[in-house]
């Protein structure tokens, strides 16, 4: 794929006060948002929260109630149909042409494109290596798995190299090695200096693949990279697991030594709640030992982006229809 080597300081999505109605509701509003060449910027949140809304925003689907949006430069309200033809596209259902075979599917969207015959040709046998369709070109798209589906969906937004893309759960409905080879893909794009707005529920598949994360419950909550995320939410645990259980001695210790936040027993494991793990741990440690306590091993627990999310949009999860 080429490379995007003219980047700017300008942003590739710039959003202010954006926001939809429909009817007396309004799905997203007073939405404040810039994305940087080559950044990979996900949207979290329930259903129901405004992330499609918020797509079909800024790829110019559906004009805006307030506010303004603009990609590349270009104004998503006045000249949508040039935002469309910088953009790649991946909704939830990727919408194919089933008696079309894989190879023709590519060849119709890359006619609309305006890709030349020759390009044409290199891009559609590119993409279908990439995500491993190559052998079953010539067969009908309605004969594909949905995994299949789903990855000549992707090979169809990336057909005309896109400078912004935008993904609606992209790995859904993939199995293990082909979300493999679509995260990959999406790592080489922003490599590229390609812009990728991520809706998934994938909280791992963020973690990893997200610069940014935006929380979204009908407005923009919060706006943050996955570490600073997790290093802002509840102080670190150090748990440390013992060949017995702790004395009540060593507990009152540990209870009165300042880097101790909070302290839980449980069996032979003890948790301790620290501002600063770095410098806790070996304190920790020391005290154990000293205390004639055996180590069978020791480790920092941190926040995880899943605690986060339900932190910030306020939910509580449940199992079994009870709080967990």
């Amino acid at each position: 794929m080429t490379a995007l080597t003219q980047l700017t300081d300008r942003p590739m999505v710039r959003t202010i006060g954006l926001g939809r109605r429909f009817g007396d509701q309004w799905a997203i509003q007073n939405l404040d948002l810039e994305l940087a060449p080559g950044e990979v910027f996900a949207l979290l949140g329930p259903n129901g929260a405004g992330k499609t809304t918020t797509v079909r925003l800024l790829t110019g689907l559906i004009a805006p109630t307030a506010g303004n949006a603009w990609l590349d430069g270009v104004d998503v309200v006045s000249d949508p149909h040039e935002v469309r033809r910088r953009i790649g596209l991946l909704t939830e259902t990727p919408s194919l042409y089933e008696r079309l075979s894989a190879e023709e599917n590519l060849d119709f969207f890359g006619r609309l494109h305006g890709l030349p015959a020759a390009l044409r040709a290199e891009r559609i046998e590119e993409l279908l290596r990439m995500f491993e369709l190559w052998d079953r070109r010539a067969d009908r798209a309605g004969a594909f798995s949905k995994g299949m589906k789903q990855k000549l969906a992707i090979a169809r937004a990336l057909l005309h190299e896109p400078k912004v893309l935008f993904l609606d759960e992209p790995t859904s409905s993939l199995d293990p090695e082909a979300a493999f080879i679509v995260r990959e893909a999406m790592a080489t794009l922003k490599r590229e200096g390609r812009t990728i707005v991520l809706a998934s529920h994938n909280l791992d598949e963020v973690e990893r693949l997200a610069d940014r994360v935006g929380f979204v419950r009908g407005r923009l909550l919060r706006v943050d990279s996955p570490a600073r995320l997790r290093a802002g939410a509840a102080e670190p645990v150090v748990i440390a697991d013992l060949r017995a259980a702790p004395s009540s001695d060593l507990v009152v210790r540990l209870r009165d030594r300042a880097f101790v936040r909070d302290l839980a027993v449980d069996g032979r494991r003890v948790r301790v709640r620290v501002s600063d793990p770095e410098s806790a741990t070996p304190q920790l440690a020391r005290e154990l030992v000293g205390c004639g306590a055996d180590i069978l091993g020791i480790r920092v627990e941190t926040a995880s982006l899943e605690s986060v999310y339900f932190d910030v949009l306020g939910i509580a999860p449940t199992v079994n229809g009870a709080p967990s």
